[in-house]
């Protein structure tokens, strides 16, 4: 199954998030018997990134939200700690600091998106100028109601200059957040997660997902789609994410590039010095 066709959001649909499954597993068994799918798409998104590195002609946005204990930074660890540093970022997006208060919103987020080669994560996003401000009544409604035509044209002008962008959704339901919070208290190391607002914030859920939804249906786009993904499961969030990130990579169609020396002079030097080596060693 693709699960790229599946999960996307079509432009200009409408979204109701209660009507999707989040504990949905789509046609796998179970965690043991998806492992090596797993490990397929993980080693291949690997070899992917390199390829984007080398080849250096485009960038490649991966753009994370969703409640909060959702799952952002366990699909970071999971599914693309795999990348090499070298040509990967990951950005996470908290309150803005005063400098960055006196930009426009997208001010910071433009300066974190991806050069060519690069593969850029964002942890939450600009997307959290529609959500928490709009929930938290920050700015007015005619503000944050005209930020997602500029939300799509500042994604627009990233794809039209090379970017690819995907952007995902991670959904779980609210006894499943509730679960998620508790482990953070059981797990010591789990301890340094918890907020003071994780369970302030339960008591606008609703709006959240008022919010949520339409964000994802003003600004699902043919050049910036977003993807609603089942997470109530991490072993199959981890699973749809990977796929959908080495299919769109392999659209792509990229080539390593052409050398820049002349191989087989390089090829005759390397064989002289192993023999110099020898006859002096």
């Amino acid at each position: 199954m693709s699960y790229a066709k599946k999960f996307k959001v079509e432009p200009k649909s409408r979204v109701k998030l209660d009507t999707i499954d989040a504990n949905s597993k789509g046609e796998e068994k179970d965690k043991e018997s998806a492992q090596p799918t797993l490990a397929k798409y993980v080693k291949r998104l690997a070899e992917l990134q390199y390829l984007m590195y080398a080849e250096n002609k485009r960038s490649f946005l991966v753009i994370l939200q969703g409640m909060d204990a959702a799952g952002k930074d366990g699909t970071i660890n999971h599914v693309m700690s795999v990348m090499n540093p070298q040509g990967c970022r990951v950005f996470g997006f908290k309150t803005p600091s005063t400098r960055e208060r006196s930009h426009d919103y997208l001010w910071r987020i433009h300066a974190a998106t991806p050069p060519k080669g690069y593969v850029t994560i964002f942890n939450r996003s600009h997307y959290e100028d529609v959500l928490v401000v709009r929930v938290h009544n920050l700015v007015p409604k005619e503000v944050w109601s005209r930020r997602y035509d500029e939300i799509n044209n500042f994604e627009k002008l990233l794809a039209d200059n090379g970017t690819h962008i995907v952007k995902f959704y991670l959904h779980i339901d609210k006894d499943e957040q509730l679960a998620r919070f508790k482990q953070r208290f059981d797990d010591p190391s789990r301890h340094w997660k918890i907020s003071e607002s994780d369970y302030s914030e339960r008591k606008y859920w609703d709006d959240y997902q008022k919010a949520f939804e339409d964000a994802i249906s003003n600004c699902s786009t043919k050049y910036a789609p977003w993807y609603i993904i089942p997470s109530n499961r991490k072993w199959f969030r981890n699973l749809a994410v990977s796929q959908i990130l080495v299919e769109t990579l392999e659209s792509f169609n990229m080539k390593f590039p052409a050398p820049t020396v002349n191989i087989e002079e390089i090829r005759k030097k390397y064989h002289a010095a192993v023999k110099d080596e020898k006859k002096n060693g």
